[in-house]
């Protein structure tokens, strides 16, 4: 038997239960795989709650990044051996012990990546990956506002940003955020308590607007993230921790400048083989290279998941979370 958080019913962080489950051997083109360190992500609370429903139903396990060891490997898998190590982000299953994997959804890790970075950040870095360079290729000098600048993804987001030669305009909700934002590539970064976001673009940039706002926020940024586009800027709405932007008439991007709007999804971008493998390798390359620094600011024991979750709604939390089997 092996240890699992599972969700019987939607809810609250109270819904999840760590029990006993069976796991099985690994079928072909499939790994057993002992985890080291899971990764915590907002996306995790969106299927405990049932705004995302679960594909398979009810009960779930929820995660969707973790790095381990391989145990086992099935028919069909000659790439991977007994004792590699390995990470992944898929959809759902990562908060357990021990788990079966897709094999071709694997990653093996490099010697200078730890367990801890790697659970910290493929779900997080190879999204900001795929916004920067390909949901919107950032060029030197284009100037970009990032919502959520202190969060898992923003802090990754911003050193590469500014590493691809661009003005980086963050926001975040207090003080102790903006200073940690500034410290991870950020030029500009306006508390969102404090201040109105959108005045403080215009004045940032003298009246030119950005080139691309990336807002995993939702509803309570919009509809102003559209106001900090210049004309024919591109909305990238990635998430939505303060809830779903509600339905609005496209007509809406045209009167702002003919905008473009787009709501990405990392496994989209990664879906085939080749993809998964060249976005981790940027990854990997970045932070070996020390132009991203992975920030680990928080650690739990898996069974105290319920209180990272509370942590992580209530915005307690910054930078990336790992929960430890």
């Amino acid at each position: 038997m092996s240890k699992a958080v599972r969700i019987h019913a939607h809810g609250g962080p109270e819904v999840l239960a760590y029990e006993d489950v069976e796991v099985g051997s690994p079928g072909p083109g499939q790994a057993l795989v002992r985890h080291t360190a899971i990764g915590l992500n907002f996306l995790d609370t969106y299927y405990r709650s049932g705004l995302y429903p679960a594909p398979a139903g009810l009960p779930l396990t929820p995660g969707s990044e973790a790095a381990g060891i391989v145990v086992e490997v099935g028919e069909g898998v000659d790439w991977l051996n007994k004792g590699d190590r390995v990470a992944y982000t898929l959809p759902l299953g990562a908060y357990c012990e021990e788990r079966l994997a897709p094999a071709d959804r694997l990653v093996k890790l490099q010697q200078g990546i730890s367990d801890e970075k790697a659970a910290a950040m493929m779900l997080k870095g190879m999204t900001a990956e795929y916004l920067l360079r390909r949901t919107y290729h950032v060029q030197p000098g284009d100037t970009i506002l990032c919502h959520a600048a202190a969060g898992g993804v923003g802090l990754i987001l911003g050193q590469w940003a500014k590493h691809l030669g661009a003005t980086v305009i963050g926001t975040a909700g207090s003080a102790e955020k903006v200073t940690l934002a500034k410290a991870h590539g950020y030029d500009h970064v306006i508390d969102y308590r404090e201040q109105d976001f959108v005045a403080q673009v215009k004045e940032i940039t003298g009246g030119r607007l950005c080139n691309v706002v990336y807002d995993s926020v939702g509803k309570d940024t919009f509809p102003g993230s559209l106001d900090c586009l210049r004309p024919r800027g591109m909305f990238v709405s990635f998430g939505q921790s303060s809830g779903p932007i509600p339905p609005f008439n496209m007509g809406l991007l045209s009167q702002k400048g003919s905008l473009y709007a787009t709501r990405p999804t990392l496994f989209t971008y990664i879906a085939a083989r080749e993809d998964l493998e060249a976005s981790a390798a940027a990854l990997f390359d970045v932070v070996e290279k020390g132009v991203v620094d992975i920030q680990i600011n928080q650690r739990y024991a898996l069974k105290d998941v319920a209180d990272a979750h509370r942590d992580l709604e209530s915005r307690r939390t910054t930078g990336a979370t790992v929960l430890l089997p």
